[in-house]
């Protein structure tokens, strides 16, 4: 069965490899063109790129799906099945119908809980415990198509989104691996999702930056762990902004105002929350500076207390 794969970052490359790795001949992979990075804007290769060229597999990078140019490379490759892992791009509906077997994506939630750009970073916000890998039929609406499979996973209390984002990563590739065996072999089989349930996860944006004491501890932390790496929870911290990278909640009652500095030191700066928590402060970078440990920063910018 000729596959074709589409994917871009780190996340995508778990399901390229597994599908190596199994055997499955590949005909191509599509992935979002080179982009400049970096200080000196040198053009940079996806990693789904990079891993396909390891493998010595074709790879293609149209800037568009729908002037046609995609669609006659995708006629000349002859793919059986489209397999789509964090590609990047909506696929317009002539690509959808080519495939005799379809176009089958990896999302990494359990949905319809999640649909959209950002369902791991949404999941840790949020404060779910669990959360997982869904592999679906795809359809013209976004992340709407029927399931396939799913499998769930735990979200650790302190486990950061970039965390999660591996683990996902390695378990959309185990059941991907599974579910086109079953494709091939004409076992698979198709759920509808209730559309009723269905929650949506948007682009990340700096609007979700900023810190709000008035809010409890819990809800900061999650805050922090889910913006990591980007773009990041953001604290004013004696008059410095500093992106924070971790913390941890503190459930010890306190009566002093939402904001007020309570410990600056070699645990880190603790700061009082809504309803009478706290927040502990352990990893942070300053404006213009390192990313460090909150106790080495305070040694060279020390914080009053209150």
């Amino acid at each position: 069965m000729r596959i074709l794969f589409m994917g871009t970052p780190e996340f995508a490359v778990p399901s390229l490899e597994g599908l190596i790795q199994a055997g499955h001949p590949l005909c191509g992979v599509f992935t979002q063109p080179d982009k400049p990075k970096n200080r000196g804007m040198k053009l940079l290769p996806t990693p789904v790129k990079v891993c396909a060229q390891t493998h010595e597999i074709p790879v293609y990078q149209p800037e568009k799906l729908r002037d046609g140019a995609a669609m006659e490379i995708i006629r000349t490759l002859a793919p059986e099945l489209i397999v789509v892992a964090a590609y990047g791009r909506i696929l317009p509906d002539d690509i959808l119908n080519y495939p005799a077997k379809g176009c089958v994506n990896v999302h990494s939630s359990l949905l319809p809980r999640y649909r959209g750009a950002a369902p791991i970073n949404w999941a840790v916000l949020n404060g779910d415990t669990v959360t997982g890998v869904t592999i679906m039929h795809m359809a013209s609406e976004l992340d709407a198509g029927d399931i396939i499979a799913q499998r769930a996973a735990d979200i650790g209390p302190d486990e950061n989104a970039q965390q999660l984002y591996g683990r996902l990563a390695g378990l959309g590739g185990e059941l991907l691996v599974e579910t086109v065996a079953a494709i091939e072999a004409g076992t698979v089989g198709r759920t509808p999702q209730d559309g009723r349930k269905a929650t949506l996860a948007p682009m990340l944006t700096r609007e979700l930056s900023p810190m709000d004491w008035r809010r409890t501890a819990q809800e900061l932390h999650n805050q922090v762990r889910g913006l990591v790496p980007w773009p990041a929870a953001t604290a004013e911290l004696g008059g410095k902004r500093c992106k924070i990278f971790s913390a941890a909640p503190e459930t010890a009652g306190t009566d002093a105002a939402p904001g007020a500095v309570l410990e600056a030191g070699k645990r880190g700066v603790l700061i009082a929350c809504g309803g009478g928590t706290a927040l502990r402060i352990l990893e942070l970078q300053p404006d213009g500076g390192k990313r460090m440990k909150a106790a080495d920063y305070l040694r060279g910018h020390p914080l009053p207390l209150g």
